[in-house]
């Protein structure tokens, strides 16, 4: 059958060129055919389109219409472009600018280069030609003083200069659109002109205006049929909140488009449109045969030998042939391809699921033990005050912290990786955090015979909002860094205000040492996870993972890290964070973490885990705060004596025989208890949130633990399930 087909196909060539013509129909019918195709594509139906409009370019180049072919090769680009076929758009648009070039038709010119300045500013992002088409767009509008047209294209123009963040050189054209609204403006551009006036006050910090003008975007979109708009509105104001930090409502702005774009595009539609386009590819080729068999057959019209044209038509044929073969050749690679890369994505996403499921497994095996190691450590400490000096003992519980960093900077990086670390909002007061942070690396900087010197900007407000458990990660991970390359030296920790806007005042902090310092050639690696570069042939303790995780860090905060070092001169790492100073939001969030610990009110805490050694270390440690305590192996025992006894509060191990936390929490809740349950596990928290919330759990705490933070967490639990009681 595809022999048959061939050979057919040919037959009809040979047809045609001996003929020397095509079927020629009236002019009128044509621009009929055009405007049908040009309908269905306004409604969406690609498929109908392409084929009318394949009809309707057969006819026109038959006739020889100039107007009618630059239509039909712009109908067919405008599809193309539809399908995100982007390259065939540009080629058909470019097919059609040669045949409108040879018309007067100006109106047909402005609106290829419009189209043509669409794709490449949005689309290939190579916005210099982009704008370039414009501006020639403007110039063939103006010609015919269409101003309208103008004005659409001025929208455009201001679009793709803030899109690359050129805003003083998109606002002329913004300010144009925005003096001739009245005039020329309409529902369809009225979501884009509300969201770039947003834009730009969002450039200009002016947030609620910018909000105000977003809403308004979204607004008209939901009224409008522009659905691309409307996803776009929701996809630019989804930026803006993410910069304004409020992600909760930048995560649902980023759903909406995603749900829209995902409707606009009907994939049934596309599979149908695509064979279509295969039909119009073939013809493509076909008249390219064509001409160069015409030209061929006027140049040897003189010849009177039926020997010589038979011998040109198989070459044609042979030509032609090949030109088919090598087309369908490609089809099938394309469908080939295609099938390897989604082959290759779902072993790439099985790969990343595997890969987080062991990281959760081994954490989770190495905090257990490492919670008794550290936790015996210290109770041998505080029993026997004798062995506070020993150096067995400190090397002891320094190697579980450092085995306890290693599997939180592993899971730290892998939370990152896949987009699920949120900033928290917490008060705290900077010199504070350094002074910690001095304090914890005295350790480390006595065993080099190092000097930690602290400077803080007068100016830096007392009390600061944002996130200080990341700010501290990031500063132990570069001062710990310092100190470990630098001996008998300084490490220079300084804090300097840089700027205030509003309410935001940006700390810039500068990190050096007059260590080994870094070559140049490898400063462009020590970012990357797992690198260690080898200075002077030593070997430092470490993973490579410190640096990766604060450049990841600071990508959190919007910020970046700054490098400056050579060898034998030291190191200067600095980066600027912007936090928040509102005393009367700092005095609300100290007030709800406030809690007192002074009541001399003995509470009766039961704890269930299987682990024989984290039960006496949690036993230790909630008997060393005067509570009553008692203890059982598994859930079922946990369910029997509560209905024996009563608790306060019920400390819940999750990962158990016979019955794990979450079920046995549960068992509970079914039964009517309303006792606070917390869950002490070793499981990361961002892993079982969801889970515990829906078993009835209060709260989790993450095993090793500060004590103190497990005693806040008890007393206020405790207490407020008594006021509520």
């Amino acid at each position: 059958m595809r022999i048959f087909f061939l050979l057919m196909l040919f037959l009809n060539c040979f047809v045609n060129s001996a003929n020397a013509q095509s079927e020629v129909i009236s002019d009128a019918k044509i621009n009929k055919l055009v405007q049908q195709a040009w309908d269905d594509f306004k409604d969406a139906n690609f498929e109908k389109s392409l084929i009318t409009s394949r009809v309707a370019l057969n006819y026109a180049t038959a006739s020889k219409n100039n107007y009618l072919i630059a239509k039909s090769y712009k109908i067919i680009a405008g599809n193309y472009n539809e399908l995100s076929e982007f390259d065939k758009a540009i080629f058909f648009y470019n097919k059609s600018l040669t045949y409108a070039n040879k018309t007067n038709n100006d109106s047909i010119k402005y609106s290829l280069h419009n189209n043509l300045g669409n794709i490449f500013c949005f689309e290939k992002k190579q916005f210099d030609k982009g704008i370039d088409y414009y501006k020639k767009s403007i110039a063939y509008s103006l010609k015919i003083n269409d101003i309208s047209q103008v004005y659409y294209t001025n929208v455009n123009i201001a679009w793709a200069y803030f899109d690359i963040g050129k805003f003083k050189e998109g606002y002329p054209y913004l300010k144009f659109v925005g003096n001739n609204i009245e005039k020329y403006g309409d529902k369809s551009t009225e979501i884009v002109v509300n969201m770039l006036n947003g834009m730009y006050s969002s450039y200009l910090s002016n947030n609620d205006t910018a909000n105000a003008y977003f809403l308004s975007a979204i607004a008209a979109g939901q009224n409008s049929d522009e659905k691309s708009d409307l996803s776009y509105a929701h996809l630019e104001y989804s930026k803006f909140l993410t910069k304004t930090k409020k992600f909760k409502e930048a995560y649902d702005n980023l759903t909406a488009y995603n749900q829209i774009t995902e409707e606009l595009y009907n994939q049934e539609k596309l599979k149908k449109a695509s064979i279509a386009g295969f039909n119009l590819e073939l013809d493509e080729y076909k008249r390219q045969i064509d001409k160069i068999e015409n030209e061929k057959i006027s140049q040897y019209q003189s010849l009177k030998k039926s020997r010589i044209i038979v011998i040109l038509f198989v070459l044609i044929s042979l030509i032609l042939l090949v030109l088919i073969i090598t087309l369908i050749k490609n089809i099938r690679f394309k469908k080939k391809h295609n099938l390897e890369l989604l082959q290759a994505k779902e072993i790439a996403e099985e790969a990343s699921l595997l890969k987080t499921q062991f990281i959760s497994t081994i954490s989770h095996e190495l905090r257990t033990p490492l919670y008794g190691v550290v936790g015996i450590t210290n109770m041998l400490l505080e029993e026997h005050k004798e062995l506070a000096q020993s150096q067995h003992l400190s090397s002891l519980k320094f190697s579980a912290r450092y085995l306890l960093s290693l599997v939180n900077d592993i899971l730290q990086i892998n939370k990152i990786e896949e987009n699920k670390v949120i900033l928290e909002n917490l008060t705290f007061n900077i010199s504070d955090e350094i002074t910690m942070i001095k304090n914890s690396l005295s350790f480390l900087s006595q065993k080099n015979n190092n000097k930690i010197k602290v400077y803080i900007d007068p100016c830096i407000p007392e009390y600061l909002i944002g996130d200080k458990l990341r700010l501290a990660q990031i500063l132990m991970n570069l001062v710990s860094n310092a100190l470990k390359f630098t001996k008998d030296g300084e490490v220079e920790i300084i804090v300097n205000l840089n700027k205030v806007e509003e309410k935001f005042y940006f700390l810039e902090f500068h990190i050096k040492d007059n260590g080994v310092g870094i070559a140049v050639v490898d400063q462009n690696k020590i970012f990357e996870k797992f690198v260690q570069v080898g200075r002077k042939e030593e070997d430092y303790q470490g993973t490579g993972l410190g640096l990766s995780i604060v450049k990841r860090l600071l990508g959190l905060f919007g910020s970046k890290i700054n490098l400056e070092s050579n060898i034998g001169e030291g190191t200067s790492f600095s980066f600027v964070i912007p936090f928040e100073h509102d005393p009367q939001k700092t005095k609300k969030i100290i007030d709800e973490i406030e809690v007192d610990l002074t009541s001399s009110e003995v509470y009766k805490i039961l704890i269930v885990e299987d682990n024989l050694i984290n039960q006496l270390v949690t036993k230790k440690i909630i008997e060393k705060n005067n509570y009553v305590c008692k203890v059982v192996d598994d859930g079922f025992a946990a369910l029997d004596i509560i209905e024996k006894e009563n608790f306060d509060l019920i400390l819940m191990d999750i990962n158990m025989p016979l019955m794990n936390g979450f079920e046995t929490t549960k068992r509970i809740r079914l039964k009517g208890i309303s006792t606070p349950i917390v869950a002490l596990t070793a499981f990361d928290k961002d892993e079982i949130t969801d889970e515990a919330i829906s078993s009835g759990i209060n709260d989790i705490i993450v095993k090793p633990f500060e004590p103190i933070k497990l005693f806040k967490i008890i007393s206020y639990l405790i207490k407020e399930a008594k006021n509520v009681g």
